[in-house]
């Protein structure tokens, strides 16, 4: 299955992961590469969660990108 994940980096260091169509599937790491890795594992511990619980997996069926570019302050 594929997820689209939000990447935000913290303005203290590190980067915080989440997968808008699971809610709650969240995670964060030090790096790009660890928060992603992690986020892989949190996805992977939704479904079988979902699975375990009976409950349908989440499926995201379209995404639409659009990026919105404000006047500056």
């Amino acid at each position: 299955m594929k997820y689209t994940v939000v990447l935000e980096r913290e303005p203290d260091g590190g980067f915080v992961v989440t997968v808008p169509v699971l809610p709650g599937c969240v995670s964060q790491g030090d790096t790009r590469d660890e928060a992603l890795a992690n986020i892989r594992d949190a996805i992977d511990l939704y479904i079988e969660d979902c699975r375990a619980a009976g409950d349908p997996v989440p499926v995201e069926d379209s995404v639409e990108y659009v990026e919105l570019i404000t006047p500056a302050a």
